[in-house]
């Protein structure tokens, strides 16, 4: 008896700290590109580069990709399906000259819908400020509970991808 006590005492416990993490989450991450404000935008907007540069993408090589619709277009999408990766899609719903934003869905292992967003600003002469941000909600308990190490990990994938598109744009 005193075991079932403990459990739920442990249970509880889980579940007020739930409750006081936040619902939401938002990473956000810059570089500096030596190239221009449309080139930069160029290789963010067509995703047929994008496993060369999104670090998320290479944990699962062996995972299969479908790319559709016009690179730089409302519709663009790159859906994957792997065993590390999951099931998901990126696609473009907005762009103008200084933005690109992208609705995310993962399907597999567990639902949940994202904006992914950029920026992009001319910086000194040739030169690009990119920023890369992410917004999300985190359902009540569970992903409450993983949003600080979900938080951590995003913010590392950010830094590699950006310094990945940096090698990318400035070859």
């Amino acid at each position: 008896m005193i075991v079932l006590y403990i459990l739920l005492g442990i249970i509880a416990f889980l579940l007020i700290v739930a409750l006081l993490l936040p619902g939401k989450y938002h990473i956000e991450k810059t570089a500096i590109i030596k190239n221009t404000v449309a080139e930069v935008k160029a290789r963010v907007a067509d995703l047929n580069h994008y496993a060369s540069w999104n670090p998320w993408q290479k944990t699962d090589p062996g995972a299969k990709s479908t790319i559709t619709g016009t690179p730089q277009e409302k519709g663009h999408r790159y859906a994957w399906e792997g065993k590390k990766v999951g099931v998901g899609s990126l696609t473009l719903r907005d762009i103008d000259n200084k933005h690109v934003h992208f609705n995310l869905e993962f399907i597999k292992p567990f639902k949940s819908k994202a904006s992914d967003d950029w920026m992009f600003e001319e910086w000194g002469q040739g030169e690009t400020k990119v920023t890369w941000s992410n917004n999300g909600e985190l359902p009540f308990p569970i992903a409450r509970l993983i949003g600080p190490g979900l938080k951590k990990t995003l913010a590392k994938q950010f830094e590699e991808g950006l310094n990945n598109l940096k090698q990318l744009c400035e070859r």
